[in-house]
Protein backbone atom coordinates (compact mmCIF):
# COMPACT_ATOMS: atom_id res chain seq x y z
CA UNK A 1 0.00 0.00 0.00
CA UNK A 2 1.35 3.20 -1.09
CA UNK A 3 1.50 6.39 1.21
CA UNK A 4 -1.73 7.78 -1.19
CA UNK A 5 -3.38 4.81 -0.88
CA UNK A 6 -3.21 4.97 2.63
CA UNK A 7 -3.36 8.60 4.21
CA UNK A 8 -0.31 10.58 4.98
CA UNK A 9 1.30 9.83 8.55
CA UNK A 10 2.29 13.33 8.43
CA UNK A 11 0.93 16.46 7.03
CA UNK A 12 2.30 19.26 8.83
CA UNK A 13 6.32 19.15 9.10
CA UNK A 14 7.80 21.91 11.80
CA UNK A 15 11.36 22.38 11.34
CA UNK A 16 12.67 25.42 13.50
CA UNK A 17 16.12 26.70 12.82
CA UNK A 18 18.67 28.38 14.29
CA UNK A 19 21.34 28.74 11.55
CA UNK A 20 23.61 25.75 12.99
CA UNK A 21 25.19 22.60 11.14
CA UNK A 22 22.28 20.27 13.25
CA UNK A 23 19.45 22.80 11.60
CA UNK A 24 20.44 22.45 8.23
CA UNK A 25 20.77 18.61 8.65
CA UNK A 26 17.40 18.56 10.61
CA UNK A 27 16.32 20.61 7.07
CA UNK A 28 17.42 17.72 4.93
CA UNK A 29 15.98 15.56 7.55
CA UNK A 30 12.57 17.62 7.45
CA UNK A 31 12.63 17.84 3.50
CA UNK A 32 13.04 14.77 2.91
CA UNK A 33 10.08 13.58 4.80
CA UNK A 34 7.65 16.16 3.50
CA UNK A 35 8.41 14.59 0.45
CA UNK A 36 7.76 11.02 1.06
CA UNK A 37 4.70 12.32 2.95
CA UNK A 38 3.68 15.00 0.60
CA UNK A 39 3.67 17.20 3.55
CA UNK A 40 3.72 20.90 4.06
CA UNK A 41 6.86 22.67 5.74
CA UNK A 42 6.63 25.40 8.56
CA UNK A 43 10.09 26.55 9.27
CA UNK A 44 10.18 28.49 12.64
CA UNK A 45 12.87 30.65 14.12
CA UNK A 46 12.87 31.81 17.89
CA UNK A 47 14.27 34.74 18.69
CA UNK A 48 15.69 34.25 22.29
CA UNK A 49 13.90 36.44 24.91
CA UNK A 50 16.71 34.98 27.34
CA UNK A 51 19.44 35.77 26.28
CA UNK A 52 18.10 39.26 25.19
CA UNK A 53 18.20 40.01 29.12
CA UNK A 54 21.84 40.96 28.83
CA UNK A 55 21.51 42.94 25.67
CA UNK A 56 20.66 46.71 25.70
CA UNK A 57 17.19 46.64 24.02
CA UNK A 58 17.51 50.43 24.02
CA UNK A 59 20.13 50.35 20.65
CA UNK A 60 18.24 50.96 18.20
CA UNK A 61 17.61 48.13 15.71
CA UNK A 62 18.57 45.19 18.23
CA UNK A 63 15.36 43.20 18.19
CA UNK A 64 15.10 44.08 14.11
CA UNK A 65 18.98 42.48 13.71
CA UNK A 66 18.25 39.25 15.69
CA UNK A 67 14.70 39.27 13.68
CA UNK A 68 16.21 39.96 10.17
CA UNK A 69 18.71 36.61 11.01
CA UNK A 70 15.92 34.69 11.63
CA UNK A 71 14.75 35.13 8.23
CA UNK A 72 17.78 34.44 6.76
CA UNK A 73 17.38 31.14 8.74
CA UNK A 74 13.80 29.92 8.12
CA UNK A 75 14.35 31.41 4.13
CA UNK A 76 17.06 28.70 3.73
CA UNK A 77 14.57 26.42 5.04
CA UNK A 78 11.56 27.52 2.48
CA UNK A 79 14.12 27.70 -0.10
CA UNK A 80 15.15 24.03 0.54
CA UNK A 81 11.32 22.70 0.65
CA UNK A 82 10.45 24.92 -2.52
CA UNK A 83 13.31 23.59 -4.22
CA UNK A 84 11.63 19.74 -3.80
CA UNK A 85 8.25 21.28 -5.14
CA UNK A 86 7.13 21.63 -1.54
CA UNK A 87 4.54 24.44 -0.27
CA UNK A 88 6.31 25.90 3.03
CA UNK A 89 6.04 28.57 5.54
CA UNK A 90 7.77 30.61 7.95
CA UNK A 91 7.62 32.78 11.18
CA UNK A 92 9.69 34.65 13.29
CA UNK A 93 8.68 34.39 17.14
CA UNK A 94 9.94 35.81 20.36
CA UNK A 95 10.22 33.46 23.61
CA UNK A 96 11.86 30.70 25.07
CA UNK A 97 12.79 28.42 22.12
CA UNK A 98 11.63 25.25 23.92
CA UNK A 99 8.13 26.57 24.84
CA UNK A 100 7.96 28.48 22.05
CA UNK A 101 8.83 25.28 19.53
CA UNK A 102 5.90 23.56 21.02
CA UNK A 103 3.51 26.11 20.92
CA UNK A 104 3.94 26.95 17.57
CA UNK A 105 3.57 22.94 16.65
CA UNK A 106 0.41 22.88 18.44
CA UNK A 107 -1.08 26.21 16.42
CA UNK A 108 -0.01 25.35 13.23
CA UNK A 109 -1.08 22.04 13.41
CA UNK A 110 2.16 20.25 13.24
CA UNK A 111 2.13 16.58 13.77
CA UNK A 112 5.76 16.54 13.38
CA UNK A 113 9.34 18.67 14.75
CA UNK A 114 12.30 18.16 12.86
CA UNK A 115 15.10 19.69 14.85
CA UNK A 116 18.68 19.47 15.25
CA UNK A 117 20.99 19.01 17.88
CA UNK A 118 24.01 20.44 18.77
CA UNK A 119 26.27 17.98 20.66
CA UNK A 120 26.35 20.62 23.80
CA UNK A 121 27.92 18.52 26.49
CA UNK A 122 29.44 19.24 29.50
CA UNK A 123 28.05 21.34 32.90
CA UNK A 124 25.73 23.85 31.21
CA UNK A 125 23.97 20.89 29.26
CA UNK A 126 23.05 19.03 32.58
CA UNK A 127 22.04 22.16 34.76
CA UNK A 128 19.80 23.67 32.13
CA UNK A 129 19.09 20.66 29.11
CA UNK A 130 19.41 21.67 25.22
CA UNK A 131 16.18 23.08 23.46
CA UNK A 132 16.17 19.93 21.92
CA UNK A 133 15.60 17.51 24.94
CA UNK A 134 13.00 19.94 26.32
CA UNK A 135 11.26 19.69 22.74
CA UNK A 136 11.49 16.02 22.91
CA UNK A 137 10.12 15.62 26.14
CA UNK A 138 7.33 18.46 26.52
CA UNK A 139 6.48 17.92 22.65
CA UNK A 140 2.57 16.40 22.69
CA UNK A 141 3.43 15.52 18.53
CA UNK A 142 6.86 13.07 17.40
CA UNK A 143 9.83 14.62 17.70
CA UNK A 144 12.68 13.59 14.97
CA UNK A 145 16.12 14.23 16.03
CA UNK A 146 19.15 15.11 13.75
CA UNK A 147 22.52 14.91 14.47
CA UNK A 148 24.76 18.05 13.34
CA UNK A 149 27.00 15.06 11.97
CA UNK A 150 27.29 11.57 10.71
CA UNK A 151 29.76 10.71 13.51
Amino acid sequence: MSVEDSGAMYDQILVPTDGSAGSTRATEHGVDLAEKYGADIHALYVVNVGRLEGMSLNVPGSIDRLEEEGREHVQDVVDAAKSAGLEATSAIELGQPAETIIEYADESGSDLIVIGTQGRGGLSRRLLGSVTEQVVRLADVPVHTVRASEN
